[in-house]
């Protein structure tokens, strides 16, 4: 036990917090930013089984803000690397890896049976597909997202109310980490609290970091938050992902992807749309039409058009995010 000796001096972790963090079962979405120090920590402290999920590989440009990968990484999966980096870091623990980008198809094979999901995908796609599922199977997500100097973390569902709860919108600035920047120290630290939220949770500890956002201000060194327990779960205009293999023949579906994007449409009778010219074309289903589907890269635009389509489709509506040949998101 010498390995955990400074943790387990601990009066709220002991011994028998020591048990509870080796039986502790977690799933990582993303072995990015945010997971490098979530799966560090998590590995370090002890936690007894990781899964990790990650579709991407290592680059160069994420070695900045990715410290768990070196230069001898480029090329390979992050999910198997960030696996053979924590084998090493600790071999008490276990840690499987999964090569893939978490959808609605695989998501009840990675997390049922988890005691907590982290969600470190910087998608939100991922993100709302995880807090549904976790959501309606009672199981706790620590949700963190940083753009720029700024990030949050919060801890949702089990107890808690869920992600659509807290954001049931999309911002209004769709930016993302290639096109805005990110500061690497504000991932780590924004991980690092994710990482002891996590732990939070398994350990017991009061008050419970589930129902509590915490802000990050990098720039100004400022750390804000409030809690969030008793917020309403939202009723009206939930757009579901579905997976693509979930689309049928009766679904009316509009690919807004670009040519470049995916030449091929996601479907043979899928109708390629702009997002600047949806709202003018107005594109009009049968009223028999069972469910509209609408397909882009990361889901924010299926978002926005899904918000468009409600002044004149009152059906069904739900949202594709599918990557393209180069596996980016947009």
């Amino acid at each position: 036990m010498n390995r955990y000796a400074r943790q387990m001096v601990l009066p709220e972790i002991g011994a028998a917090g020591q048990q509870c963090l080796a039986k502790a079962r977690a799933l990582v979405i993303g072995a990015g930013g945010l997971g490098s120090p979530v799966l560090q920590y998590l590995a370090g402290a002890g936690v007894g089984h990781l899964t990790i999920v990650d579709p991407d590989i290592v680059e160069r440009s994420n070695l900045h803000r990715q410290p768990i990968y070196t230069e001898q990484a480029l090329g390979q999966n992050k999910a198997e690397a960030a696996r053979d980096v924590l084998a090493n870091l600790n071999p008490d623990i276990s840690t499987t890896a999964h090569v893939a980008e978490l959808d609605p198809d695989n998501i009840e094979a990675l997390a049922h049976g988890m005691d907590v999901v982290f969600d470190c995908a910087d998608s939100f796609a991922a993100t709302y597909t995880a807090s549904d599922y976790c959501l309606e199977n009672d199981i706790p997500l620590i949700s963190a997202s940083v753009l720029s100097a700024n990030g949050y973390v919060g801890g949702f569902c089990g107890d808690a109310p869920s992600v659509r709860a807290v954001f049931p919108d999309l911002p209004s600035n769709l930016a993302t980490c290639a096109t805005a920047g990110v500061m690497g120290p504000v991932v780590g630290m924004t991980g690092s609290l994710q990482a002891q939220m996590g732990m939070a949770y398994l350990l017991d500890l009061k008050p419970s970091p589930l129902g509590k956002l915490v802000t990050i201000d990098a720039l100004k060194f400022r750390f804000g938050g409030f809690r969030f327990d008793n917020a309403p779960e939202p009723k009206d205009g939930c757009y579901r992902f579905i997976a693509p293999s979930a689309i049928t023949p009766d679904d009316f579906v509009v690919e807004l992807r670009e040519d470049d994007e995916a030449p091929s449409p996601i479907t043979n009778n899928a109708r390629r749309i702009a997002i600047n010219d949806f709202a003018d074309i107005r594109p009009q289903p049968h009223h028999d039409t069972p469910r509209f589907v609408l397909v882009c890269r990361s889901g924010l635009r299926a978002w926005r058009a899904a918000d468009q389509l409600r002044s004149w489709w009152s059906g069904p509506i739900a949202l594709v995010a599918a990557r393209n040949s180069t596996g980016e998101f947009t």
